[in-house]
């Protein structure tokens, strides 16, 4: 018998995408946390990231911390193609056979905004809080909802997929599909080596030259480098579904915060439009969103209420952003969005 399900699902009905795609009956999964104050204006919206559930990203959940559910009325929102909301996974009888549409951000972003309207009348939000695919999603909040959002937290992310986040994924791709499995634009079965090659690749872009020189993996109780790859990243992905993967992959090379019909492609006019508290938190020494992107996209955040960009300063890479494990930089991450939340208390 399977565990009860643990997040309720917001039923969007038939849904145009941004693209021009119609998706008949498009599910956003969600799961809640703490209790909504009667102004409404408690809300946290926190976005889940690159293959991550919402069981992966609770655990920053917790009372005391800055994502605290005795304070806060926390949701965190599946992206599409994570296997919970709509994806290529479970969507097959929907679509009627048809392939799995292309997504955007911009399509992530309005579905959450109406599960909050629609369904718990919050028209403001305390704060929007992501990391990496998470924090491309805080940003779109920020410049297409610029009146609900009070503030905006990005860590380790980016208001747009650079170049060189671009290529970094199309290695990921390629990996992935080069396994046998993937026939005629889909994964037909399980790519066991293909998403073993994707974990590796994701290790050497994931963690810099530091952690690897100075075997900073030993201190997880790893005995030797290929110990590590094996235990970290071998299987980093084989829970996931490949299809699912590559959805996901494609939301996050499409992301671009001005690429809709009200900003037209203009990233300056884009990044105007943000009115929030913004905080910048990009990992020093992340790879996949460089922290220089932060560094541009900063001097653009004009008639933002307060803008900051304070970098982790962890030798974990990507990672920084989300340690699960690593007391040091979790203290710095909950110190800086504490202080966030306090702005114009």
């Amino acid at each position: 018998m399977s565990a009860p399900r643990d997040y309720e699902v917001f039923e969007a009905g038939r849904v145009t995408l941004q693209g021009g795609a119609v998706f008949p009956q498009l599910a956003l999964a969600y799961k809640t946390y703490g209790t909504l104050n009667a102004a409404k204006d408690n809300v946290i919206l926190y976005p889940t990231s690159f293959a991550a559930q919402h069981y992966d990203i609770e655990w920053l959940v917790q009372p005391g911390g800055a994502l605290d559910p005795e304070r806060y009325s926390i949701i965190i929102a599946n992206l599409f193609g994570n296997g919970l909301s709509s994806s290529p996974s479970n969507s097959s009888g929907v679509l009627g056979g048809a392939p799995f549409p292309a997504f955007t951000c911009h399509d992530a972003v309005a579905i959450q905004r109406r599960l909050l309207v629609e369904r718990f009348g919050v028209t403001k939000l305390a704060l929007v809080y992501g990391w990496s695919m998470g924090g491309m999603q805080a940003y779109h909040w920020a410049a297409r909802y610029p009146d609900m959002v009070e503030r905006a937290a990005v860590v380790c992310g980016s208001a747009r997929c650079s170049p060189y986040n671009h290529v970094f994924l199309e290695g990921v791709k390629a990996a992935l599909t080069t396994d046998p499995a993937y026939q005629d634009g889909r994964f037909v079965a399980k790519p066991t080596a293909g998403l073993r090659a994707m974990g590796r690749v994701y290790a050497g872009w994931a963690m810099l030259h530091e952690f690897y020189r100075d075997e900073v993996w030993r201190e997880a109780g790893f005995s030797s480098l290929e110990d590590y790859l094996a235990g970290s990243w071998d299987g980093a992905f084989a829970r996931r579904d490949a299809n699912n993967l590559l959805a996901q992959i494609a939301i996050w090379q499409a992301g671009d915060i001005s690429r809709c019909d009200e900003f037209g492609g203009d990233f300056d006019r884009a990044l105007a439009a943000i009115k929030a508290h913004v905080l910048l938190m990009p990992g020093r020494t992340d790879r996949y969103f460089d922290p220089r992107d932060n560094e541009d996209e900063l001097g653009r955040l004009v008639n933002a209420r307060s803008a900051a960009l304070h970098a982790i300063p962890s030798i974990h890479g990507h990672r920084a952003g989300n340690p699960v494990n690593n007391a040091e930089d979790r203290a710095f991450i909950n110190a800086e969005i504490s202080a966030l939340l306090q702005r114009d208390r």
